[in-house]
């Protein structure tokens, strides 16, 4: 089972309130607890009401594409994309809006037991610090064999990583997907990234020092 936990909640009201947003609320997988009360309480006080879908099962692509079609004439005007979900259907739905920011809004955190079944081209190691707000929705932890979190090792050849040779570099990846948003300079303006391994969840309990 994974739990989600809602971000600093004064970002993401400040960022549902001053872009011209589209929000996807994902509450359908049962091995996953989400705070969809706190997550609807949050929606009043930012005065969203009209750009919100309640959706299920983001992480599959073919339902992605459904609800991409479904709202797709709201969606083309859209600056940005909020989503409360796990970090799977994040980017999944980053993959199908390659030129629309999407922003997570929930951290994943992992506690022992079944987990559902995701999509197969996407992966979430539930670290309890979403990083994909600033990596384009491609997450720089499993798209990188050596989870790098401020830019590649130099080692990659031909967009393709040293460690295997087989494996697209998730930082080219992340560095193209960045262009495309037009926020290559996005990662620059960052303090250095520092993983916070305290945040991982192992059998319900938080790791120790």
């Amino acid at each position: 089972m994974l739990i989600t936990k809602v971000k600093e909640r004064e970002k993401i009201i400040a960022a549902l309130r001053n872009k011209n947003i589209f929000v996807f609320k994902c509450f359908g997988c049962k091995e996953v607890y989400f705070p969809e009360e706190e997550i609807d309480s949050l929606l009043e006080e930012a005065g969203v009401k009209n750009r919100v879908a309640r959706v299920d099962y983001l992480c599959r692509e073919e339902f992605a594409e459904k609800y991409y079609k479904k709202y797709e004439n709201i969606l083309k005007d859209a600056e940005a994309v909020i989503v409360f979900s796990c970090g799977v259907g994040i980017q999944v739905l980053a993959k199908i809006l390659p030129d629309i920011p999407v922003i997570p809004a929930c951290d994943t955190h992992y506690i022992n037991g079944f987990q559902g079944l995701t999509a197969q081209d996407a992966d979430c190691q539930q670290c309890g610090e979403c990083w994909l707000n600033i990596t384009g929705g491609i997450c720089p932890i499993t798209s990188c064999s050596k989870g790098l979190l401020n830019g590649p090792c130099g080692g990659a050849k031909e967009g393709k990583c040293e460690v295997d040779k087989n494996m697209d570099c998730g930082w080219v990846l992340i560095s193209e997907r960045l262009k495309l948003l037009k926020e290559e300079g996005a990662l620059h303006k960052k303090s250095t990234n520092i993983r916070d391994y305290r945040l991982i969840i192992e059998g319900g309990k938080r790791s120790e020092e």
